[in-house]
Order: C-alpha cells, then sequence, then structure tokens
C-alpha cells in the first residue's frame, strides 16, 4: 500500500462556522467549497480536512469515539500566545507529558478537538 495523500472527515453541526475556525486559526485555506461541503487544505505536510454538515439525527453519545485532530507543530509556546491573541477557545493550556510532548487542546465551534503537539527530546538525547 501506498499512501499519497491522507483526509480527515468531520461532520460537523455549522460547516461555514468549522471552515473558519481551521482557516482563520490553523492556516488552512478552502479548497473547494461546494454543496454544503468545504476542503481545506494546507502548503506543508498537514491532512486535508473535509467538513460535512451533520446528517439529521443527532449521534448518540453513547458508544461514540471522540475525535481528536492532532497536529506536530514547533515553537507551540508562541502558537499558544498567537491563538489567544486570536480570541480561539484553549480548552486545555499548555503542559508538558511526562513522556516529553508538549501539548496544547482547543476546540472548533462544532466540538472537534483539535490537539497541538511539539516534541521535547528528554535530557542528554
Amino acid at each position: 500500500m501506498n499512501v499519497t495523500a491522507t483526509t480527515v472527515s468531520l461532520s460537523v453541526a455549522d460547516v461555514p462556522a468549522a471552515s473558519r475556525f481551521f482557516t482563520t486559526h490553523l492556516g488552512f485555506r478552502e479548497l473547494v467549497v461546494a454543496e454544503g461541503i468545504v476542503c481545506l487544505g494546507r502548503d506543508d505536510a498537514a491532512a486535508d480536512i473535509v467538513l460535512l454538515p451533520q446528517g439529521g439525527e443527532p449521534p448518540s453519545p453513547e458508544g461514540q469515539a471522540e475525535v481528536i485532530v492532532s497536529f506536530t507543530v514547533s515553537g507551540i509556546a508562541a502558537e499558544q500566545e498567537r491563538l489567544r491573541r486570536e480570541g480561539a477557545t484553549i480548552t486545555e493550556p499548555l503542559r508538558l507529558e511526562p513522556w516529553g510532548e508538549w501539548v496544547l487542546r482547543l476546540t472548533d465551534p462544532s466540538g472537534v478537538v483539535i490537539q497541538l503537539v511539539e516534541w521535547q527530546p528528554p535530557a542528554g538525547a
């Protein structure tokens, strides 16, 4: 198998609001806007994101998996400050995990958790 691209499809309550979130705060741009869907992309290695409207029935929270979209970045402390200045909702401020990963979480208007991470190599590595 040869993977040539990665796309994450998210079913959201408000496609335009989700698109504004990704374009305003995370540097995506709209590649395709048609029939209620939006395809977002970047010029770097990030996966494309397709935003789709939720169906008529709300999903059952019982047994539903949490969706987390994670992006590895550099300069995560500066990213946190930028996001604060832009008014993004930071749901979990920057913290260092015991295994050496800096983590910051924010949430888009549809409730999708966006996680930014930066690896800090162990001392002496």
